[in-house]
């Protein structure tokens, strides 16, 4: 039954004209029409007067039952009906709010599904995190477009990057996979391997351009880096889901999942990304806005282990601002 007014009335007047009292009350009607027509036949004297009492009464009969029984059956309706419909309104709402915090404990807030471009909407609402955030936690493999946003970015944070150790092969392997599933037959892995190693050259000089959006920048170099990318702020966590092999079609950006503060998902991802920052087992090194080219250049072959010239640093910076604008025209985030 419709729990609106103009719906319970036309329901009870439905109900009321289906009814046996409703049946009744039709037989008392035909009956005073038929008795008032018969007696407009008849001529004037007591058998007229007596006929066209009875169905006047009748009428009246009518009139009155009928008014009677829809007070009745509206009395009965706000005493039986509507309770039950405000009690099941209650627990439905009780129950709404349940699920609503099980979606906020453990289901994404957003699901970006993978693209073979950048995502304007996708990269749209992870600067709006970032704007808000004061420590940027990056766990990927070469560090291009955490680089790119800082440098986007119109507010200053700590930024902790856990990325893949070039000097590693099973580092690398991982991610060359996922690409030459996307390449397909006419890839070629060594190719592959020899372009992400420069990715993450092309990442590290992109990381010394951003020294200064930073009040930090905390590097962890790791072996064993997760296949999943993970972008963490204040007050959501994205993983971009490498891992995921089962997706069909492979797309150069995979399917990316947004949780928020608070869930389930975001407080486990962020313990093991402080976990894996902090740990001893990774190389560690810092990048602040004092650190010079030079100190740069040290540090750059510290971590892959071939030293950098100033003409090669130059090559580098040139392939990360032209990365840069090719990103940013695609995620439509500006220059």
């Amino acid at each position: 039954m419709s729990a609106e007014p103009g719906g319970e009335r036309g329901n009870l007047l439905q109900e009321l004209f289906w009814t046996r009292t409703g049946l009744l009350l039709l037989i008392l009607v035909v009956t005073s029409a038929a008795g008032l027509a018969i007696s407009g036949t008849m001529g004037q004297g007591l058998p007229r007067n007596f006929v066209t009492a009875i169905a006047t009464g009748t009428m009246i009969s009518a009139v009155v039952g009928f008014g009677q029984t829809l007070i009745t059956s509206s009395a009965a309706q706000r005493a039986l009906i509507t309770p039950v419909v405000e009690e099941s309104r209650k627990a439905l709402r009780d129950l709404t709010a349940e699920y609503r915090a099980l979606d906020r404990e453990f289901f994404p807030s957003h699901v970006f599904e993978p693209t073979a471009r950048p995502d304007p909407a996708f990269n749209q609402l992870m600067m709006q995190d970032l704007e808000r955030t004061r420590l940027y936690g990056f766990r990927g493999f070469a560090g291009r477009y955490a680089a790119c946003r800082l440098l986007l970015s119109q507010s200053e944070c700590e930024l902790r990057a856990v990325l893949a150790d070039p000097r590693d092969e099973d580092a690398i392997s991982g991610r060359a996979r996922y690409l030459l599933r996307h390449e397909g037959a006419d890839g070629d892995y060594d190719t592959i391997v020899d372009r992400l190693r420069e990715q993450i050259s092309i990442g590290l000089v992109g990381l010394f351009l951003a020294r200064s959006r930073c009040s930090r920048i905390d590097l962890t170099i790791v072996s064993d880096p997760p296949l999943d990318r993970l972008e963490l702020f204040d007050d959501s966590a994205w993983l971009t889901l490498y891992s995921n092999t089962s997706a069909g079609v492979v797309r150069l950006y995979p399917r990316t999942l947004r949780f928020s503060e608070g869930s389930f998902v975001y407080g486990m991802e962020r313990a093991e990304f402080l976990r894996i920052s902090n740990s001893k087992a990774g190389l560690h090194a810092v990048i602040t806005p004092r650190t010079t080219r030079g100190d740069f250049l040290v540090l750059f072959e510290r971590i892959t282990g071939s030293a950098l010239s100033q003409e090669g640093f130059r090559t580098l910076e040139d392939k990360f601002h032209r990365f840069r604008r090719e990103f940013s025209a695609s995620a439509q985030l500006g220059s």
